[in-house]
């Protein structure tokens, strides 16, 4: 089931939220839901005062772009995927950032691993707004299979984009 607005954390600065999405290499599941995120955000005319970025908890992707498949998932449904650079996620995100979601529980594990106690409250999973999860959130790893896994992350990331959005209008 769906989180409500009530349930995103308080913004840390008045008229500002930060949200970063969290994936392993951040070039799939990440970038992904960062560029439908920032294009629903923009679309919302919230991108005055909602941020978005993403990371990876590993470092082996820094500064590259992303995956050329979902580039081109993104790409084919009208999506801008060029400006994507890898990033790792570290302690510091926890000061940056209002809300930080996870792709899946392993990341969540690692992000929360990063964190202090009271940073795990800004922790969600992803799929907590996606109307469609059940008892499995993760946002399953396309990396090692084919298109049709890409296809599959890009609509979980727009039905869940969706209810997200509409969370973060009533908190900032």
């Amino acid at each position: 089931m769906a989180r409500t607005a009530t349930s995103l954390p308080p913004a840390r600065r008045p008229g500002s939220y930060r949200v970063a999405v969290v994936c392993l290499g951040n070039i799939c599941r990440s970038p992904m839901a960062h560029v439908v995120l920032e294009d629903r955000v923009a679309a919302a005319d919230l991108d005055d005062v909602v941020a978005v970025v993403s990371s990876g908890t590993g470092g082996w992707h820094v500064g590259h772009p992303m995956d050329r498949r979902a580039a081109a998932t993104l790409t084919a449904s009208g999506y801008d995927a060029s400006r994507h650079e890898a990033e790792q996620f570290d302690a510091s995100w926890f000061d940056e950032c209002d809300l930080v979601l996870a792709m899946d529980s392993s990341n969540r594990e690692d992000i929360l691993a990063i964190g202090n106690p009271e940073d795990a409250a800004r922790v969600l999973m992803f799929r907590d707004f996606d109307p469609q999860a059940e008892r499995d959130r993760d946002v399953p790893d396309p990396y090692y299979g084919g298109d049709d896994g890409f296809a599959a992350v890009l609509a979980t990331v727009e039905r869940t984009a969706d209810v997200l959005v509409a969370a973060l209008r009533d908190v900032v």
